[in-house]
């Protein structure tokens, strides 16, 4: 058996689910753009440079799901699924998880950004397994806080081995592990796998997939 492990944004998607959403509830007047704006662009140029503080990421990111209730943010993530995220989605991505599927290969859409916004999303795409940050919940509402350890750099990691000991599996249980990332940030697992590629790679990852040899592919 194969485990193919798909990062999302900017790998999957032609784009970055997390920055979007933020900026959807600005168009929309649900975040006041003066205030969220510049916060938003600013957190995703650390993301892209590998400074993201993960923790103050989340409480920016999380506290307006706490401000809503769950019914009005599924509307809304409906509306953000048609008007931002589909076309993100493009035709060697969609083939690329088509490939897996129909290979059989355990399948797993593995993010930092948070199970909310990419639960729908790995549901068009087909994929029946996500592993992402978890916000909290209290009697199906979000408290604005994460539930247990965010999936970001070796959080990856731990996730990963906390969800695959929950079937009683582990990395070295697969004849092949695959993980298709673009970041930089993705490098603590794409280190742990038997077959990382760099997908739609940054500029360091590319660097380093030349170095190691690793397979370069573009979903674009």
């Amino acid at each position: 058996m194969k485990l193919a492990l798909f990062d999302l944004d900017n790998t999957l998607l032609n784009g970055d689910s997390d920055f979007e959403w933020s900026q959807f509830l600005i168009r929309r007047g649900v975040l006041d753009r003066e205030l969220f704006e510049s916060r938003n662009i600013a957190f995703y140029e650390q993301y892209k440079a590998g400074t993201l503080d993960i923790n103050e990421f989340l409480d920016f990111q999380l506290k307006p799901l706490s401000r809503h209730s769950r019914k009005m943010l599924d509307e809304w993530h409906s509306e953000f699924m048609s008007e931002s995220v589909m076309p993100m989605i493009t035709k060697p991505a969609r083939d690329l998880v088509k490939m897996h599927l129909e290979s059989a290969d355990l399948c797993a859409i593995i993010t930092a950004t948070n199970s909310f916004v990419t639960s729908p999303i790995a549901r068009e795409f087909g994929i029946p397994n996500l592993i992402a940050t978890e916000p909290e919940q209290r009697a199906g509402e979000f408290t604005g806080r994460v539930s247990g350890t965010p999936c970001f750099r070796e959080g990856k990691i731990a996730r990963l081995d906390e969800w695959l000991a929950n079937q009683d599996l582990t990395l070295d249980s697969f004849e092949d592990t695959v993980f298709y990332s673009d970041s930089l940030n993705d490098l603590p697992l794409l280190c742990k796998v038997k077959s990382p590629v760099a997908a739609n790679p940054d500029a360091t990852l590319r660097a380093h997939a030349e170095r190691h040899g690793w397979r370069i592919i573009s979903l674009h």
